[in-house]
């Protein structure tokens, strides 16, 4: 399983934690209580992410993608007797893990099997594309699974890991490598700090190739196969430099019988202020399998993830919108959503905002919360009244405006002739949002 990810921060994180945790404990108390990675990511399906490898000259298994059992078939055909594979694995591809204890709609486990036949690979095609498989990270119903993947089996004979991380106190970009690979590092960190191996870098010279190989000897590469492996460590840190990532980990960095080093599993982190030039990457993302309303919210700069509540929540900034989900369970209701605009934000966003908060059934209130730091409030006020006017909302609608230009935007809101509820604290708007209900 690749798994490639973009994260937006701490703010999408809480809201995740969120709606997964009791709601017996307050939204920043649940965050508190949680490590789990709650993050929006940019989710590349396996294929892809061994495709940018491979790009690379990163040694990953030969395979090709299929959207029939045909052309599985053919492909299962391409790779043994083109290429020479002995074995085959056929996967699923959908951007969950957990595959292969997973469970097909056409009543066959598994989405990853291992074979030595062509016409398996044929067989199981067809129990996979076009039915939903469930795995513990899909919803309950499971996901549709459109393509799969053939690509040639190897054993793996030895585990080390390998990673390249920007790391703050050595000021630049780090390699990290371990001998002890297949599990979590923190683990090794933990137990044997001692095999945990840092050679930094100069960003502006490179790493220095002779601490490359010494690296890849420390992680008990020998030979040729440390020559192979300093030279694959080499790749991937171009690879970290121009696709503008933050972090690259393989594990398992491994070394099959015949002695080949080749990338088992990998995760990549991308900057997201790099977006804008690393537009190939970005656009391999998948989005079917994502929340309707969270990828539209996306395409207009808005962070929006739906809750399983029933106020929905217009808000500026991180740390504003998890108080205001927390004063809005405080008071007996619960959040319908996380939504932060921003400290930009425009008309047509607000209008956009409110459009996707009220396409929720869920929802049956709207509380809107801005702290006017960076936005002034009259822009926010114009952009509710524009809001309201354009989509007619009929639901009850809450709004509460502090700092710059409030006043105003308060008068600008009573004058409209909307139903709108102004408050000027936060306590008071969470009780009026509450009792709309």
């Amino acid at each position: 399983c690749f798994v490639w990810t973009v994260g937006l921060g701490l703010a999408e994180m809480a809201a995740r934690a969120l709606t997964r945790l009791s709601s017996g404990l307050s939204a920043r108390s649940q965050v508190q209580a949680s490590h789990l990675p709650f993050i929006r990511c940019l989710n590349l399906h396996e294929h892809d992410s061994k495709g940018i490898l491979a790009k690379y000259n990163v040694r990953v298994q030969r395979f090709k993608v299929a959207t029939t059992a045909a052309e599985a078939k053919s492909a299962a055909e391409d790779i043994m007797t083109n290429m020479g594979a002995k074995e085959l694995v056929l996967k699923a591809q959908i951007l969950a893990g957990g595959r292969g204890k997973g469970t097909l709609s056409s009543g066959m486990k598994g989405g990853v099997k291992v074979t030595k036949s062509p016409q398996d690979v044929h067989d199981f095609s067809e129990k996979m594309l076009g039915y939903r498989l469930v795995t513990k990270q899909t919803p309950p119903d499971g996901v549709m699974v459109n393509k799969v993947m053939v690509a040639e089996a190897f054993d793996i004979a030895r585990e080390t890991y390998f990673a390249i991380v920007m790391d703050r106190s050595f000021g630049g970009p780090v390699l990290v490598g371990s001998p002890e690979g297949g599990v979590d590092i923190e683990e090794v960190a933990a137990k044997s700090p001692e095999l945990i191996y840092k050679v930094p870098v100069d960003i502006a010279a490179g790493p220095d190739k002779d601490n490359v190989f010494e690296l890849a000897g420390k992680l008990n590469f020998k030979g040729q196969q440390q020559e192979e492996a300093a030279k694959q460590m080499l790749n991937l840190y171009e690879l970290f430099l121009k696709m503008d990532a933050t972090q690259v980990e393989i594990n398992p960095f491994g070394e099959t019988p015949s002695g080949d080093v080749v990338c088992f599993d990998s995760k990549i982190n991308f900057d997201d202020n790099a977006k804008y030039r690393q537009k190939d990457v970005f656009a391999l993302e998948d989005s079917s399998e994502t929340d309707a309303q969270e990828a539209e919210a996306a395409q207009w700069g808005l962070n929006y993830i739906r809750m399983d509540g029933n106020i929905g929540c217009l808000v500026n900034g991180a740390g504003l919108a998890m108080a205001t989900m927390d004063i809005i369970k405080l008071h007996g209701g619960e959040p319908a959503n996380f939504l932060d605009v921003g400290g930009s934000a425009n008309e047509s966003q607000i209008t956009q905002a409110f459009k996707i908060i009220s396409t929720d059934p869920k929802v049956k209130s709207i509380l809107v919360n801005i702290f006017g730091g960076i936005v002034d409030c009259t822009k926010i006020a114009g952009g509710v009244i524009a809001a309201c006017k354009e989509t007619g909302l009929k639901l009850p609608l809450v709004v509460r405006l502090a700092g710059n230009n409030a006043e105003k935007a308060r008068a600008m809101l009573d004058s409209s002739g909307l139903a709108i509820q102004s408050a000027d604290l936060l306590t008071e708007a969470a009780k009026k949002a509450v009792s709309t209900l």
